[in-house]
């Protein structure tokens, strides 16, 4: 039996949905204990708005988790339509810092709602390799990075992004990582 696709919603309830995933990404990211009514109020909506949009504490950590990973993802696309691929590799990799600092300060609450026996598995984030990809694969069409760099060693080239610490002032030190990712992608490039 195909699987029904939810009804389109109001634009009114699209923004209330919206504001929630906002505020609760900035409040869970700061405390993943506070308390989902904490969340409504800030959000400045009503409790059965909010658990009309999210039953649960689970439903809305893996929403968040989604929706943040979608939104890394979408970029890429963008970004190779308005941008050289290399400026749209380089400006790519600093919308992921600020997907990885958000997913490092929600950590305790993606774990809390993940490791429940039975509960929810965390997602796996195929839509975010998948928009690396893409970009890689462009900027070696276009000469602008070295041939052959794989996914794999893309993100072990980035895997300093996680070594952070999202509570400091990580900004100039994941620019200057991603610099000298950039500067080693380029190194060799047969375009450059």
């Amino acid at each position: 039996m195909p699987q029904q696709k939810e009804p389109p919603r109001r634009s009114d309830a699209q923004r209330n949905r919206e504001r929630i995933l906002e505020v609760a990404l900035a409040e869970l990211s700061r405390c993943a204990n506070t308390p989902l009514s904490v969340i409504a109020r800030k959000a400045g909506v009503g409790q059965g708005t909010f658990y009309r949009n999210f039953p649960n504490r689970e439903s809305l950590v893996l929403e968040i988790y989604h929706h943040e990973m979608q939104q890394v993802a979408g970029t890429a696309a963008h970004l190779l339509a308005t941008r050289a691929p290399d400026e749209a590799l380089r400006a790519w990799m600093d919308r992921l810092a600020r997907f990885a600092m958000a997913k490092a300060g929600m950590a305790n609450a993606i774990r809390q709602v993940t490791s429940v026996p039975g509960g929810p598995a965390k997602p796996s984030p195929t839509p975010v390799t998948s928009a690396a990809e893409l970009l890689l694969r462009a900027n070696e069409e276009a000469g602008t990075i070295r041939p052959g760099v794989t996914m794999d060693d893309f993100m072990l080239a980035i895997a300093g992004l996680w070594q952070l610490d999202p509570n400091d002032d990580w900004q100039p030190r994941a620019a200057r990582l991603l610099d000298l990712v950039m500067d080693g992608l380029r190194s060799g490039a047969p375009g450059r």
